[in-house]
Parts: structure tokens; sequence; C-alpha cells
């Protein structure tokens, strides 16, 4: 398929669908608390400051002018090969006055003619609609500066699987994305067997409703999505290497109901590549890959969090602030539940005792966990204190800023 299809695709169906204003979340994508926890996502280390180049490689209808208030510091560049899309990001740009904001329409295999380089990459929803999606990574690499980031999101395998079959069942039919024909689709999909693979997104997700939603998902010209296992060697081939996933817990064996199995145990024996593999087998229903990526001759480790030994005691802990507690209907022995509304698995919650609750109260952006923990014993250190602290991370309920324990080891 040419790249010339997907660019006819995007120009007549822009997507996601244009938002003419950001007024409605306009707090949120300009709250420094935010702004840090992502960074943390992005940099636990600590490393870059505000001051960054940031290239948000197609950016769609609305990504890049949400970059760039969320980042007034930086410079933020942003390419497309749909114009219809840059037409959007250009009639935010002007409502919102962002100065830091350059648009271009250029394909990502030729973002080396802009001659910069960035600090942050901002990739999602893209590189699986590649023809060629390993010299699109290939591309992005020669443009990260060495000590960089990427985040990136791409299509996954299994959780996908009914998308696939009813692509399959449009190419059948020569379904195309005319108004009539997107109609016609969205009524005929009303008397989809509930059973149907494709089933449980029709219930969970409202992209489905919309025209343009629907002829991304079951009409693109060229898609293709990654299994766990596809997606390290893909990053290998690139000469790239996995810091962490956006959202962890879902991929972690010692999260939610698959550590309660019979082979929890095992599954810890694993290597962590092995373990997320078999937590995307064991979940089944994960549709997309969102993670942090790094390039392989980066001089700092990929991830440096790590709970082992006793740099973790100078961590500073960052509570995420869409964190909810549930006080009521909650297990025995728990006082409360901390919820991620972000994870889409019901499993994913994580009760708290007494003790851990007034450790998590604790957790203030400033204090380390050494700080935090200095009125427990060593043994309570050791046997829950510590666990608890390595719970919530798993969990997705804190980021932690390494770069006081990384100055102290570097």
């Amino acid at each position: 398929m040419s790249p010339g299809s997907v660019q006819a695709f995007y120009e007549r169906l822009p997507y996601p669908p244009p938002l003419a204003s950001l007024d409605k979340n306009l707090a949120l994508f300009k709250s420094p608390e935010r702004r840090r926890i992502r960074s943390l996502l992005m940099f636990p280390g600590g490393e870059p400051d505000g001051r960054q180049t940031i290239l948000v490689a197609g950016c769609g209808t609305s990504q890049a002018a949400k970059v760039a208030l969320r980042e007034p510091d930086a410079r933020v560049i942003a390419i497309d090969i749909s114009n219809s899309s840059l037409d959007h990001q250009r009639g935010l740009k002007q409502k919102y006055a962002l100065e830091n904001l350059e648009l271009h329409q250029l394909s990502l295999l030729e973002v080396a003619s802009l001659e910069r380089a960035f600090d942050q990459i901002i990739c999602t929803g893209v590189l699986h609609h590649l023809p060629d999606p390993d010299e699109g990574l290939h591309r992005l690499r020669e443009v990260l500066v060495p000590g960089g980031a990427m985040q990136i999101m791409v299509y996954a395998s299994y959780g996908r699987a009914g998308i696939y079959m009813m692509q399959e069942y449009c190419r059948r039919l020569g379904i195309e994305a005319s108004d009539q024909e997107l109609h016609d689709l969205a009524a005929t999909l009303e008397f989809l067997p509930d059973d149907h693979p494709l089933g449980w997104m029709l219930h969970r997700f409202r992209d489905f409703t919309h025209p343009d939603a629907l002829a991304d998902a079951l009409l693109h010209p060229q898609d293709r999505a990654y299994t766990v296992p596809q997606l390290h060697g893909w990053l290998h081939r690139s000469e790239m290497c996995f810091g962490r996933w956006i959202e962890q817990a879902p991929y972690l064996p010692q999260c939610g109901a698959i550590a309660r199995t019979p082979h929890a145990a095992r599954l810890g024996l694993l290597s962590e590549p092995e373990q997320h593999a078999a937590a995307e087998l064991f979940r089944g229903v994960i549709t997309h890959h969102s993670f942090v990526a790094y390039r392989n001759d980066r001089a700092k480790p990929a991830q440096p969090v790590r709970f082992a030994g006793e740099q973790w005691r100078d961590y500073v802990p960052v509570r995420l602030p869409w964190t909810t507690i549930v006080r009521e209907q909650i297990p025995p022995g728990s006082v409360a539940v901390l919820l991620n509304p972000v994870h889409k698995h019901p499993d994913l919650v994580l009760p708290v005792n007494t003790m851990e609750n007034r450790l998590f109260a604790r957790i203030d952006g400033k204090r380390t966990f050494g700080e935090i923990a200095r009125d427990y014993s060593q043994k309570d250190i050791a046997g829950r204190v510590r666990p608890f602290f390595q719970r919530l991370w798993q969990y997705d309920q804190i980021v932690v800023d390494a770069s006081r324990a990384s100055h102290a080891t570097g």
C-alpha cells in the first residue's frame, strides 16, 4: 500500500475527530503537576529541563496544540502528512496564541529534512500505519538526541483480533469510506453477536459511534499490530531499548488477578520481557501498547527505578492526581482501595491497610521514601514499607523522581 493512500485517507477523514476548542480541559493541559508527572515517566532520572525541543510525529488534529499548552517553555515541532489535520492544528495555534508551536506538512520518513535534533519525540498511533515501521522508527532515532526519550503507541495484536476480522469482512464486501457506507456499517455492527471478538469493544469504546473513528478502525488502508515479543524485536532492530509502559500494571504479573493464580511464583522467575508477554496473553484484551523507549547508546540506564538495594530510599514519590480512593465496600482488613481510572482492567485495584494508608497520605512530592519511612523500624521497612512503596509504583499510583539516587550513585 502506498504512503499516498494513507495520506488521502486522512485528508478526507482527519482523525482524531477535530476539536474547535480546548477550553474544557485547559487547566489540565496547563497543570504544572501533570507536566512533572509526564516528565518523570519519560525521564525518571530527571535529566531534561523545560526548555526542550519536542517533536510530535504524526500530530493529527489536536495533539500538538495540547503538547504546546502543556510545555510552554519547550519548542514544539509537529509534522503530519495530512494538511486537513494541520488546518485544525493551525486553528488551535491561533486561538491559544501558541508561539512555541511549529507545524509542517511532512512525512515522518522525511523528518531529517527539518535539520533538528529532539530531546523528546511523541509518536502515537502512527508507526503502525507505515509501509515499513522499522524504517520509520530508524528515522526517528536519527533525530533523537542520545539522552532523549520517545513516547510511542502502536496497536497490540491480541486485543484487536475482532477489528482485524471485521476489516477482512469489509474488504470482502468492498466497503468504502463514504458517508452512506459508514452509516450502513455502523448500523450493521448493531447486529453483531455479543460474543463476537469485536463485541466487547463496541460496548466499551464510544469511538465506534463516530464515522471517522469507525473508518480509522475498520477501513484504514494500512495498519499492523505487535505482540510484546514482536515489539521488543522491533526496538532491537531499530537500535532502541525499552524503558517502561506508560501504564505498566496491566503487564506486570505482580498486579491484579494474575498475582493470585497458582502460576504467580513461576511467572516471577521469568525475565521482565517474558513476564510482560505472559501477562498480555493472560489478559487477552490489550488493544494498544503505549511505552517509553530510548536510543540503545544512551549513557544512563533505560529504567533506573529499582527497589532492590538501598537507592530506593532517595526516590521522591509523586502521587497521580487522578487516583480514586474508595473507602466503602472494601475488602476485609483494608481501610481503602486505590484505583487508577486510566486502567481498563477492573482487577487492578490496590487495597491498603491502616499503616499503608498513613504512608500514602505522607507522599507530598517533596519528601523521599526514606524521609516518609523514617519512623519505622528496619524490620517493618524491609517487610512491609518498601514492598508497599514498590506496589504503589507497580500499580501506577505514583511516579518517582530518581534524580537524587542517580546523583548519589553516578
